[in-house]
């Protein structure tokens, strides 16, 4: 049976430690867990584990044509994950990382792990919640993708993705009902010139403007934020 572990804000330190430390704990036992985002419920795995990734696809009922993105701790594990980081993913990840932003890199060509047939390539992005910044920090980067059922919303409270996914995997870290909103907005870095392939909390414009140096990062993270755009993933 799949386990609840409760990491709400009015959890006291130590039971909310606890869950953290057990969504963990089976994360790098390749099970597959599902994670509150800043956006939606997400349901991840281990990136480097094959058979994870494959029990992720299999339980979100996911073509392996779609690739798996991949969720990050800390702007500096860009640099383990990319063939390359150009300059327009500096400026885009110190305007709007944490957030709502999803980038698409050449991936390191020495990486062993499946997250489907990325063709080379790699979307990460750096989740604003605390909770699974903290499971990343101690199981490293997760293959993350929306916890829903085909044909179905993306889940926002615990309750809806243990009614989408069911026992398909072994816990629900509960962080409270995630907030309506856009999607995160996805960046395509690995050609000539950058290009936004989805629109969501980040407008294309600005984003484009930050890649490509005509705004500055903070002046856009302030714009961003004057905005009071809510998330999703």
């Amino acid at each position: 049976m799949s386990e609840l572990l409760d990491a709400t804000d009015g959890v006291d330190d130590e039971p909310r430690a606890a869950a953290i430390a057990r969504a963990a704990e089976l994360l790098l036992a390749g099970e597959v867990v599902v994670l509150p985002t800043d956006t939606v419920y997400g349901i991840a795995a281990d990136a480097f584990s094959t058979d994870a990734t494959a029990a992720l696809l299999a339980a979100k009922g996911r073509d392996r044509a779609i690739p798996l993105p991949v969720m990050v701790r800390s702007p500096k594990q860009l640099a383990g994950l990319a063939a390359t980081v150009p300059s327009a993913a500096d400026h885009l990840v110190a305007a709007f990382w944490p957030g709502p932003l999803t980038l698409v890199l050449h991936a390191q060509p020495r990486l062993t792990w499946d997250i489907g047939e990325a063709d080379g390539t790699v979307a990460v992005r750096m989740p604003l919640e605390e909770a699974t910044l903290e499971v990343i920090t101690a199981v490293g980067p997760l293959a993350v993708t929306a916890a829903n059922a085909p044909g179905r919303e993306a889940p926002r409270s615990v309750e809806d993705a243990r009614d989408q996914l069911g026992e398909q995997v072994a816990a629900y870290l509960d962080g409270g009902d995630r907030p309506e909103g856009a999607t995160s907005t996805i960046v395509d870095l690995t050609r000539e010139v950058p290009k936004v392939l989805r629109e969501g909390a980040i407008p294309t414009e600005l984003a484009l403007d930050v890649a490509e140096g005509r705004v500055d990062p903070l002046a856009a993270a302030a714009t961003l934020a004057g905005d009071g755009s809510d998330e999703e993933q």
